[in-house]
C-alpha cells in the first residue's frame, strides 16, 4: 500500500494542515465558514463552495438554475440534489 506524501501548510489566518494534494482548502477555515443554518449548512463543504462559487447562496437565486445546470457545478452530486430539492420544497410549498 502506497502513501501519498502529506505537505505542511499554512493558510492566510495561520492555520496549519497537511494535504497531499493541489487542493489549498484549510480544513480550519471551512469548519468556521460554515453556516450554521440555512439549506447551505445542510451541505458537504465542496458543494456549499461550488454554489457561493457560481452566485447562489440563496433559495430563491437556486431556483434560477435547472437541476441540469446545478449538476454541472464541480463539487455536486446526487446526494447534493436531493438535499437541494428538499430545501426548495420546504421554502417554496404551493
Amino acid at each position: 500500500m502506497s502513501s501519498s506524501k502529506k505537505d505542511l501548510r499554512i493558510c492566510n489566518k495561520g492555520h496549519k494542515f497537511y494535504k497531499s494534494s493541489n487542493c489549498r482548502t484549510c480544513p480550519t477555515c471551512e469548519l468556521e465558514n460554515k453556516p450554521d443554518g440555512g439549506f447551505l449548512s445542510l451541505l458537504s463543504a465542496p458543494a456549499r463552495r461550488a454554489l457561493v462559487h457560481n452566485g447562489v447562496t440563496s433559495l430563491e437565486e437556486l431556483s434560477k438554475f435547472s437541476e441540469k445546470e446545478i449538476l454541472k457545478f464541480h463539487g455536486i452530486g446526487p446526494a447534493s440534489i436531493s438535499t437541494l430539492k428538499s430545501s426548495l420544497e420546504r421554502e417554496f410549498v404551493l
